[in-house]
């Protein structure tokens, strides 16, 4: 077992570690993608969960559409959007993401929501709507979608899966250990089993996950997911660093040193997991695009 090469965050420590400092620039195209989010009156999870990354991916003209208004009905103790009232639902919120993405020339369309448990489907309806009106926009582009459990509802998970996308991804984000803690209204099987039905019913969608690191998971615990994903065939696995997103929020136990995340990477491809992204800024929809040209790029190699 490699030895630990984190930094504890015990209250003594002020500041992040170096390698988590990040500096903001407010350039022009910045700007222009907030510009494009305002004109068409959006949600983003970059901007809603405080994403360290917003500004760099802004300046790349691309960010992540959050669906199902910007109130989640769950409380996971690590997130940063709001935990009040779920919003009314607005019929128009598809067409409008469909126009934000060619406004912006976005090639990799990805589009995640917050969890509404209140509605039947979950919301699984306003996911397929919103990849069809972008799917009839921008015919090429590929697709994306990170989506809640839906309360393992199969109807919903089919309604979102046959919607024309070509990545599910549904992040299990810590181990089952801290589930209690960290995401009581989840439960770790239930979303190892929307990543399974999707992979058994739909093979030709590639399946994606992400992990939160630094909650205080040991390294027998991180590397049994592996196992577990690989069992499901999970292809994409993506791990990043936890920062605790308000003083409310559950505190980071660890901050993970950069060659940690190297060898978690390197274990989670042994294991068979193909296409892994772990670093400390590295989140579910960071550098997704170049994520999935590689996955696709290397799946059409091998088939020839």
């Amino acid at each position: 077992m490699l030895r630990s090469n984190s930094l504890q965050a015990h209250d003594s420590v002020q500041r992040l570690p170096s390698w988590l400092r990040k500096s903001v620039r407010h350039d022009e195209k910045v700007l222009r993608v907030r510009r494009v989010l305002s004109q068409f009156q959006l949600h983003t999870v970059c901007q809603s969960a405080g994403c360290p990354n917003r500004n760099e991916c802004f300046q790349k003209s691309t960010a992540t559409f959050m669906i199902l208004g910007n109130s989640c009905t769950r409380h996971c103790r690590f997130c940063g959007v709001d935990k009040e009232h779920p919003e009314s639902l607005d019929s128009t919120e598809p067409e409008r993401i469909a126009k934000a993405a060619v406004q912006l020339g976005l090639h990799h369309v990805v589009i995640t929501s917050v969890t509404r448990d209140d509605l039947k489907d979950g919301g699984a309806s306003y996911f397929s709507a919103t990849v069809k009106a972008v799917r009839e926009h921008l015919p090429e582009s590929s697709i994306e979608v990170l989506i809640p459990d839906f309360q393992g509802n199969e109807d919903a998970l089919d309604d979102v899966l046959s919607s024309g996308i070509d990545v599910l991804n549904h992040n299990v984000e810590t181990v089952p250990r801290l589930y209690p803690t960290i995401r009581p209204e989840a439960d770790f099987e239930r979303s190892l089993s929307v990543l399974k039905y999707a992979k058994t019913f739909y093979p030709n969608i590639h399946t994606k996950t992400g992990l939160m690191l630094g909650l205080g998971e040991s390294d027998q615990e991180v590397l049994s997911v592996f196992d577990r994903l690989a069992e499901i065939q999970c292809q994409i696995l993506t791990m990043g660093q936890y920062l605790a997103p308000s003083r409310a929020a559950y505190p980071v136990q660890v901050y993970v040193h950069p060659t940690k995340f190297d060898w978690y990477e390197e274990a989670a491809k042994e294991r068979g997991i193909w296409w892994v992204k772990a670093g400390p800024f590295v989140r579910s929809s960071y550098h997704a695009e170049e994520l999935f040209k590689s996955c696709k790029g290397d799946l059409h190699e091998s088939s020839v």
